[in-house]
C-alpha cells in the first residue's frame, strides 16, 4: 500500500517519493532534513523528543555533533516551508523535549492558517435573520442608553479590528516590519558564506560562487556593516561546521547562508540570517527572478539585508541594464581568476565586453588579469598598456565603482611606479567602500613604498581583519619587510597552527628564519613547504643539499634552481636577483635588479622593503636605480 501524502497549507509531503512540493513545485531539501520533516509529521501532532530524532536519523551509536545536526535540519525545514520560529504554523519547538508537527493535515491551504483567526460560522446561520419589532423603550430607562450601547459596539468593532492586525502580523515580514527583533540589531559584522548550488549540475558552480561573491561585495558597499571578504568566506564552501564556529573563526557576530538555483530561464535564490553568538534564525527570504533580471538579485538583497538589521545603507542606484550573457561570462572569469589561470580567464572577460562594451566591472575584471598576468606569468611590457587602458576605461564608464579606482591604484603603484597617484586612487576606492579589503591591501603597500610604515601597519591589519584567509602570511610578511624577526616569526607559527596546509605562511616562516639566522629552522620550513606545494622531489633536492653543505649549499642550490627554471620559462630578473641575494653575491644581485629596472618587473617597486637587499643599500649603483625608480631612500 502507497505511503500517504501529508497534505498542509501549500505543501505536500511524499514519502514514497521522498519530496516536499509546494502548490505543485518540487522543493530542494536535504536528506537530513527531509527525514526529520517525515518523522514528524508521521507523528502527527506528538512530541518528537530530540533523543528520537537522533536515534532515526544517526542511530543510536553515533559519533558526531546532533545537536548541531537537528538545529540545522530543523533551521532548513523551516526555511523551505517558510514557517517562523517565534509564530510557528507547521514546526513548534516544545522547550526541554524536541519538536512537535502542528499544522492540520490533509487539508486545502487554508487548514494551516493560525489559531488566531476567527472562527466561520456555521452555513445555517448564515441565512438573513428576519428584523424583529421595534420595541417599546421603558419610561424608567435613560435617553443615554442608546449611546452606551454605541460606545460598547464601537469597542467590540476596535477590538476585532486589532485582532485582525495581530493576525496579519503572524506574518515573518509584517511582524519584523512592525516589531524588528532585537537579535538583528545585534548584528554589525556579517559573512555571507557560499551560496549552495541547487541545480544539480556541477558546471553551474561558478555561477553560485559568483553570485555569492557580488552579494559580499553590495553588502561591502551599499550598507555599513562589515563584511567578511570572498575568499575567506569561500573557506566553508561544503563545509559541514556548527555556525558559530564559523562566527568566531572570522569574528562576525551575523552568518548569511542559502541557495541558488538557475533553469534556463529563471533564478531561484533563497538566504537566511542567523544571529551566531545563539545560533538563532532571524530572518530568510525567498528570490526569484528571470535570468535577465538576475544581475539585480545582490542589490536587492543588500538593500532588504540593511533594513533587517537596521544599519545605514547607501542610496540605491537605479539599476543599470546587463546583458544575462555578459554577466555570465563576467561571473565565469572572475570565478576562474580566483585560480590564477590567467589563460582560461582572459577569454571571459573579453567575450563579457563583447556582449556589453560599457561593461564597468569586466573592464575592472580585465585590468586585474592583465596587471595579474605581468607579476610572473608574462613578460610585464606584454600586458602594461592593456591593464592601464581597460582600467581607466572602468573608472570613464562608472566612477562610482570601487574596483575601478583599486585596479587603476594598482597599475600607478606595480605598473607606474607612481606611489602617490595610487594612493589616491586607492582612497577614493576606500571612500567609496571603507571595509573593502583588496583596496586597504593595496594601500598598505603605497604606504611601504612612501617610507609611511606606520600607517601601512594599521592598512594590514585591516585588510587581515576583513579578510583573514586570502593573505593569512600577510601580517608576518610585513614584519618581515619591517625588520621585526621576532614578531614575524610568532606570527607566523600562529598563521602555521591555524593553517597547517598554507604554504605560503611557511614559505615567509622560513624566510624570517633565515634572516634571524636560525638556518637549520628555515631548512626544515623549507622543505615543508615544498612537500605543501606538491614538490616532493624538490624537497628531497633541498635536503640534500642540506646534508652535503648546509646552510650555504641550499643557497646554491635555489640559484641553480632559478636557473633552470628560466630555460623552461619566463622568470622575471627581479627572482633571479632574489636567488642570489641568499648567496651574498653582490655583483650578480645588482646585475639582475638592474635588469629588472629595464624590464619593468612590477614588484621591484617593493625592492627596498626587501631586507634581503639590505647589504646592497650603500653601493652607489643600487642608489642610483633607487633614485631611478623614483622611492625615497631607505631610512
Amino acid at each position: 500500500m502507497p505511503a500517504c501524502i501529508h497534505k498542509f497549507g501549500e505543501f505536500e509531503l511524499d514519502p514514497s517519493r521522498f519530496e516536499l512540493r509546494r502548490n505543485g513545485r518540487v522543493l530542494k531539501l536535504e536528506r537530513i532534513p527531509m527525514e526529520l520533516l517525515l518523522l514528524l509529521a508521521e507523528k502527527d501532532g506528538s512530541v518528537v523528543t530530540r533523543q528520537e530524532i537522533v536515534e532515526r536519523l544517526w542511530g543510536k551509536d553515533v559519533f558526531v555533533d546532533t545537536e548541531h545536526g537537528i538545529n540545522t535540519a530543523i533551521r532548513k525545514i523551516r526555511q523551505a516551508l517558510r514557517d517562523d520560529p517565534d509564530q510557528p504554523r507547521f514546526i513548534e519547538t516544545v522547550t526541554g523535549k524536541g519538536y512537535r508537527f502542528v499544522a492540520e493535515k490533509n487539508g486545502d491551504s487554508s487548514s494551516a492558517a493560525p489559531a488566531a483567526a476567527a472562527p466561520t460560522a456555521p452555513a445555517e446561520a448564515a441565512a438573513p435573520i428576519p428584523p424583529a419589532e421595534p420595541a417599546a423603550i421603558p419610561a424608567d430607562v435613560p435617553l443615554a442608553a442608546p449611546k452606551r450601547r454605541f460606545l460598547t459596539a464601537a469597542a467590540l468593532l476596535l477590538l476585532l479590528v486589532l485582532a485582525g492586525t495581530l493576525v496579519a502580523v503572524n506574518s515573518a515580514g509584517m511582524r519584523d516590519r512592525l516589531f524588528p527583533s532585537s537579535r538583528a540589531r545585534q548584528i554589525h559584522s556579517l559573512a555571507v558564506l557560499p551560496l549552495a548550488n541547487l541545480s544539480g549540475d556541477a558546471s553551474q558552480d561558478y555561477f553560485a560562487d559568483g553570485m555569492t561573491d557580488e552579494v559580499i561585495t553590495m553588502l561591502a558597499k551599499n550598507t555599513s556593516l562589515r563584511v567578511v571578504s570572498r575568499t575567506s568566506a569561500m573557506q566553508y564552501k561544503d563545509a559541514r561546521r556548527p555556525v558559530r564556529d564559523i562566527a568566531r573563526e572570522l569574528g562576525v557576530d551575523g552568518i548569511l547562508e542559502g541557495s541558488i538555483e538557475r533553469s534556463s530561464h529563471r533564478v531561484h535564490m533563497t538566504v537566511q540570517l542567523i544571529y551566531a553568538p545563539t545560533d538563532t534564525h532571524v530572518w530568510a527570504e525567498s528570490y526569484d527572478r528571470d535570468l535577465d533580471q538576475a544581475f539585480s538579485l545582490p542589490s536587492d538583497l543588500s538593500q532588504t539585508i540593511a533594513k533587517a538589521v537596521q544599519v545605514a545603507t547607501s542610496p540605491a542606484r537605479p539599476p543599470r541594464y546587463i546583458n544575462p550573457d555578459a554577466h555570465d561570462a563576467y561571473l565565469r572569469g572572475r570565478y576562474l581568476w580566483f585560480t590564477f589561470n590567467i589563460e582560461q580567464t582572459l577569454p571571459y572577460f573579453e567575450k563579457a565586453l563583447q556582449l556589453q562594451p560599457d561593461y564597468a566591472a569586466a573592464w575592472s575584471g580585465l585590468a586585474d588579469t592583465y596587471m595579474l598576468a605581468g607579476m610572473g606569468f608574462r613578460p610585464p611590457q606584454q600586458v602594461t598598456m592593456k591593464a592601464l587602458e581597460a582600467a581607466r576605461k572602468a573608472v570613464e564608464l562608472d566612477d562610482s565603482l570601487p574596483e575601478a579606482h583599486n585596479s587603476i591604484a594598482a597599475w600607478y603603484l606595480f605598473y607606474g611606479w607612481d606611489p602617490t597617484r595610487a594612493d589616491a586612487e586607492a582612497k577614493r576606492a576606500l571612500d567609496l567602500r571603507p571595509n573593502f579589503a583588496e583596496a586597504h591591501y593595496v594601500r598598505h603597500y603605497v604606504l611601504m613604498a612612501l617610507n609611511r610604515q606606520d600607517e601601512a601597519q594599521v592598512e594590514e591589519k585591516r585588510a587581515v581583519e576583513l579578510d583573514p584567509f586570502t593573505r593569512s602570511w600577510g601580517l608576518g610578511s610585513f614584519y618581515i619587510q619591517t625588520r621585526q624577526y621576532d614578531s614575524a616569526i610568532n606570527e607566523l607559527r600562529l598563521q602555521q597552527v591555524a593553517r597547517p596546509n598554507d604554504a605560503e605562511v611557511l614559505m615567509n616562516l622560513s624566510e624570517a628564519y633565515w634572516l634571524k639566522g636560525m638556518y637549520k629552522e628555515s631548512q626544515q620550513t623549507l622543505e615543508e613547504a615544498l612537500r605543501l606545494q606538491h614538490q616532493p622531489e624538490l624537497a628531497a633536492a633541498a635536503r640534500q643539499a642540506w646534508l652535503q653543505g648546509g646552510e650555504t649549499a641550499v643557497e646554491k642550490w635555489g640559484v641553480e634552481q632559478a636557473k633552470s627554471r628560466a630555460r623552461k620559462g619566463y622568470v622575471s630578473s627581479l627572482d633571479m636577483s632574489t636567488a642570489f641575494a641568499f648567496t651574498g653575491d653582490k655583483e650578480q644581485t645588482l646585475k639582475y635588479l638592474e635588469a629588472a629596472y629595464r624590464e619593468h618587473v612590477p614588484d621591484l617597486i617593493k625592492v627596498q622593503n626587501e631586507p634581503l637587499f639590505d647589504f646592497l643599500h650603500h653601493e652607489p649603483r643600487y642608489q642610483a636605480l633607487i633614485k631611478q625608480i623614483g622611492l625615497p631612500p631607505a631610512q
